[in-house]
């Protein structure tokens, strides 16, 4: 996604306040690579990606104590954030991930072998035992054509669990970039048809209860 020309995207972003604390990046870090401060020679520009790098490489490094030494109540803590910060710091986990994807694509492990082992060693340590073992499901499939005729037919017939998933994406995509999509009446129409949904839903839940309570009698 594109930025303004002050390094944001348009929104009221924690991660581009100006004063925010320091983190892998310093706020100076932040200024150079958001281009807010432009007065840099080429020799200093050089020296700052340097520095960028050996502490990037360092920050990554620290995950390793991070994760053995770090106590329960403090990664709690980290990943508790107010409420007003959670959409700042959700953004910032995903493009943490997505970094981290891009950065390891050539490494000599692949991405999806390292994001398995890492959800192991999480579920190790919630059981506190090495014989807690998972598997990780990882594929990056491209999205192929969408035959729209079909999505259409599928949603006329209400076959919605037939929809998989690329052909929603891709279908709600190009709804949105419709020239005749128009979020605020999606919004208006969506909000007075979710009491309803929501009826149905509890309805069902309860016949469904209630079928289960019959076959144990």
């Amino acid at each position: 996604m594109a930025n303004d020309a002050d390094g944001t995207d348009g929104t009221d972003d924690l991660a581009y306040a100006a004063d925010r604390g320091r983190g892998i990046l310093t706020p100076s870090d932040r200024e150079f690579l958001l281009g807010r401060k432009t007065d840099y020679t080429d020799h200093s520009k050089k020296q700052k990606r340097n520095r960028i790098r050996r502490r990037l490489r360092n920050a990554i490094l620290d995950f390793t104590i991070l994760f053995e030494s770090l106590e329960d109540r403090d990664r709690e803590t980290v990943f508790n954030p107010d409420a007003a910060d959670r959409e700042a710091y959700t953004r910032g986990i995903t493009d943490m991930l997505a970094f981290l994807h891009l950065g390891t694509m050539g490494y000599y492990t692949p991405f999806k072998d390292m994001l398995a082992e890492g959800v192991n060693k999480a579920e190790q340590e919630l059981a506190g035992s090495d014989y807690r073992m998972v598997t990780v499901d990882f594929n990056v499939e491209p999205v192929g054509q969408i035959d729209v005729d079909a999505v259409i037919d599928k949603l006329e017939r209400g076959a919605f669990d037939q929809l998989t998933d690329e052909e929603l994406q891709a279908f709600v995509r190009l709804l949105a970039e419709s020239d005749d999509f128009s979020a605020a009446d999606l919004r208006a129409d969506m909000k007075a048809q979710m009491s309803e949904f929501l009826e149905r839903i509890d309805a069902a839940n309860e016949r469904r209860d209630r079928r289960v309570d019959d076959l144990n009698d």
